[in-house]
């Protein structure tokens, strides 16, 4: 199960239960045989006061759930995993400590089955059990699901709401997405039909029917909070939010909107307990169908890849790269070899557009390149040293293995910023693996409170290469209220904010 603690919060991201891990859901879609859309009835306008004007008519999700349960099944699956023998997984000790704030092992162990089987390395095989949702997506039997669902599965049962019971067969499974395809031996089998992700709004009326804890064909409802929103994992997924009460159990389940539509595959939630606080996840139904068109017609799947890293643009990274608004992606690396590299991506660039898609948040880029193909051509509309400019990438296969080092151009400064800076020395610059800096030997002021540290490389202000102590005063000199500098530690880099004051 994937998960993303948040400083002094124990703010966890759960994945909705993991096939053999327990609580698990499934979803399914078919991009190929959907059933018309019937339209729903909205209930009788509900006045909000006695002295109100506006009515607000409420969608009947009883006549959602009645015409579009049937192709909502339940998962079961039955598997085995390797846990070292110290684990309370494996020990059965249901009171250990040693995981908390892992809620993938939570579950894993509420549905933990039999005491395991001693193996190679200190290792134990321990049976487990979960379960879950989906949806039918193809009358001849194609079910989509999570593919946290499946991972590890020996053997998965769907069962469909008539208590029909198949064995199914895992097609694929893309962890990148957390999308799974199954297949079932059936037909004439009652299928969902699929909205668009694009023409959902935030605040729309969204519901989710699904298995949570086991409690079958359990339906849910309430808004879309957000759309697009990154995780702190390695997903690239623009994950839909909503408020849509989901547990252990609804993972892979639909997300229908308030015609009958599904828009979403229920997958994560934000916990700070284990279980649903009010904040959920769901995959856009347009990257599930993509998906699933490559595993049914290849048994595989294959993500572009652009190669940069990066951030978020603030106020204080707008003001120093003299940006009219803070949006767009900021890239703090370029893998050497990469289509980044090779289309002149730098560090410093802030891409604000992808063949005429705005990048309002760094997570956007990651979205519209994960969209893309390998092989496809892509517009980048970015931002240089004050000026537009374009570029044009041609995308790589995110499985293409590119030069371990990356592509930079940034350096920082003294002065105003509280620095002491020296020059690398060669044998620095050769295990640094960069051809100029500036070693922070001591931070005070400005830089260290945006967290500037002695034993930081400064490569570069404002995208700037700086090459010496005159030019970093040169530069923090010029510079309004604030500055971005790019600092290497260790092997990471990163744009850091600094407000002069």
């Amino acid at each position: 199960m994937k998960s993303a603690a948040l400083k002094n919060t124990r703010l966890v991201v759960a994945l909705l239960a993991a096939g053999a891990m327990g609580g698990a859901s499934v979803s399914a879609l078919n991009a190929l045989h959907g059933s018309a859309t019937a339209a729903v009835a909205p209930a009788p306008a509900v006045v909000a006061g006695s002295g109100a004007s506006t009515a607000v008519a409420l969608p009947d999700f009883s006549r959602i759930t009645e015409q579009h349960g049937p192709a909502v099944v339940n998962i079961s699956v039955t598997g085995t995993t390797k846990v070292s023998g110290e684990s309370p997984l494996a020990q059965g000790d249901d009171d250990s400590d040693s995981l908390a704030g892992e809620p993938f092992f939570e579950f894993f162990r509420r549905f933990q089955q039999g005491p395991g089987r001693q193996g190679r390395g200190g290792q134990q095989e321990v049976p487990t059990r979960g379960q879950g949702s989906g949806f039918i997506v193809s009358s001849d039997g194609i079910i989509l699901t999570n593919a946290h669902v499946v991972r590890d599965a020996r053997e998965v049962t769907v069962k469909l709401t008539d208590r029909r019971e198949f064995r199914a067969k895992v097609l694929g499974a893309d962890p990148r997405t957390d999308v799974a395809v199954l297949r079932i031996a059936a037909s004439n089998l009652p299928v969902v039909t699929l909205g668009k992700t694009s023409d959902l709004k935030v605040g729309e009326w969204v519901l989710a029917i699904g298995s949570p804890f086991g409690f079958e064909n359990t339906v849910t409802a309430g808004v879309v909070s957000a759309k697009g929103r990154s995780l702190p994992d390695d997903s690239t997924v623009p994950f839909i939010q909503t408020d849509v009460a989901v547990n252990p159990g609804n993972s892979g389940g639909p997300l229908f909107n308030a015609r009958g539509e599904v828009v979403g595959i229920n997958s994560q939630i934000y916990t700070r307990s284990g279980g649903y606080q009010g904040v959920s996840f769901a995959i856009p139904i347009d990257i599930a169908v993509r998906i699933q068109k490559q595993i049914v017609a290849h048994g595989k799947v294959e993500h572009a890849r652009l190669g940069v890293a990066v951030q978020e643009v603030n106020q204080t990274f707008a003001d120093s790269f003299k940006l009219d608004k803070p949006e767009g992606a900021l890239v703090s690396t370029v893998e050497k070899g990469s289509p980044a590299e090779k289309a002149g991506l730098q560090s410093g660039d802030v891409i604000r557009k992808v063949n005429g898609q705005p990048i309002v948040s760094s997570g956007d880029l990651s979205a519209l390149i994960g969209l893309a193909a390998p092989g496809d051509t892509v517009k980048l509309d970015i931002w240089r040293q004050g000026a537009a400019k374009s570029l044009t990438a041609r995308l790589a296969n995110a499985d293409e293995k590119f030069a371990q080092t990356a592509s930079r151009k940034d350096s920082p400064s003294q002065g105003k910023l509280g620095l002491a800076l020296r020059p690398l020395q060669p044998e620095e610059r050769q295990e640094a693996g960069i051809d100029s800096g500036l070693v922070v030997q001591q931070a005070s002021g400005p830089a260290a409170l945006a967290g500037v540290q002695p034993g930081d490389v400064l490569i570069a202000i404002n995208g700037t290469p700086v090459r010496n102590i005159e030019q970093v005063r040169s530069v923090v000199a010029k510079a309004d209220k604030s500055v971005a500098v790019l600092i290497q530690r260790g092997d990471s880099k990163i744009f850091v904010p600094v407000n002069l004051g």
